[in-house]
């Protein structure tokens, strides 16, 4: 098996997945590609948590500066679509994720998190893994963390916005910023 690595070709997949408008369907890095749209890939432990349900609907809250960036979003566990539309149709009041503006996939055989190495196999969960995958099919950002420790979006869409640039950027770059 290929290791994965920034640079190389990102890993190829096709999910089940509940769809914004809480039907059933498929996402595929492949599509991405073949419309030349950035992936935003990330992967979370499991629905019905605590933390996770924050970053969820926080990049949904945000998912009109991910569009504007000619860019997919999707999110990933190893639960089934079911307990995906379950959560979906639970209002964020009470622990839900209520409407979300992107799709959320299942990964209830565990390949996808096995091939982009977030899998916990003891377990049969997913790590917090996020990755950035240009239109080309090239992973170009990965960042995997403890699980207790949701994601900052605004670090999500400052990285974005970074590779989309095309040149160098400097530490703490941000929008708007000159590149070396």
């Amino acid at each position: 098996m290929t290791e994965l690595q920034v640079g190389k070709q990102a890993p190829l997949f096709e999910m089940d997945a509940v769809m914004p408008d809480k039907t059933f369907g498929k996402v595929s890095l492949k599509e991405n590609i073949q419309q030349e749209k950035w992936t935003v890939l990330f992967f979370y432990p499991m629905d019905f948590t605590f933390v996770c349900p924050t970053e969820i609907t926080a990049i949904s809250d945000q998912y009109e500066l991910f569009e504007d960036l000619d860019t997919e979003v999707i999110g990933v566990s190893t639960d089934t679509v079911y307990t995906h539309l379950a959560w979906i149709n639970t209002d964020r009041t009470k622990n839900g994720l209520g409407q979300l503006k992107y799709p959320l996939a299942a990964d209830h055989n565990h390949q996808v998190a096995k091939k982009y190495g977030v899998l916990v196999e003891e377990e049969g969960v997913a790590l917090r893994g996020l990755f950035i995958i240009s239109p080309e099919g090239q992973l170009q950002y990965q960042s995997i963390h403890h699980d207790n420790i949701g994601r900052d979006v605004d670090e999500v869409l400052r990285v974005l916005q970074a590779l989309q640039t095309g040149g160098l950027c400097p530490a703490n770059w941000r929008p708007g910023d000159e590149t070396l």
